[in-house]
């Protein structure tokens, strides 16, 4: 779409004049942090579900929630999705206090969307055949953690937002 010699009322016009490009990166900084949340909400749904499943499933006459293996990557898993909702809290707190945030949401994006893959990777380790399953939410839930890692920029794009940040 093209626009040529177009009027626009002062009181459409968002942002400064020619500083759209601006408005639109800080757009995505916030969006950014959004995309961190719906991760870290994708990875506690099947983090939750892994819980509840390796208390009732038996193997070897005992639920497999006694078995080391089970509790590791449970322990992982609640690991890395604490360590990604304090990201997004810092990247939200900057943000509602007005400062800068490009870094840090880029940093919660990536952290927390690449987290969530590989939360929902092992809770369908942990619910084997099942969660690769139609029939069970986390084959749907990893599918969902996937895309995190593409939309509003994908893990490549926030590595260059951040090492632009620290080699400035």
């Amino acid at each position: 779409m093209f626009f040529d010699n177009c009027a626009v009322p002062d009181i459409n016009v968002v942002g400064p004049v020619h500083e759209g490009f601006k408005v639109a990166m800080a757009t995505l900084d916030g969006g950014r942090i959004g995309i961190a949340c719906q991760a870290i909400g994708i990875a506690r749904a099947a983090f939750e579900r892994s819980v509840a499943y390796a208390k009732e499933r038996k193997s070897f006459g005992v639920p497999i929630a006694q078995h080391q293996a089970i509790q590791f990557m449970i322990s992982d898993m609640a690991t890395q999705i604490e360590a990604a909702r304090l990201l997004a809290w810092r990247a939200a707190w900057m943000k509602d206090r007005g400062v800068r945030h490009t870094m840090e949401s880029s940093i919660a994006k990536l952290y927390a969307s690449e987290m969530a893959t590989r939360v929902t990777h092992k809770a369908i380790q942990i619910h084997g055949g099942y969660g690769y399953s139609t029939e069970f939410p986390l084959e749907r839930h990893y599918r969902d953690a996937r895309i995190t890692e593409i939309y509003e920029g994908t893990s490549e794009i926030q590595r260059i937002v951040i090492s632009s940040g620290l080699l400035r």
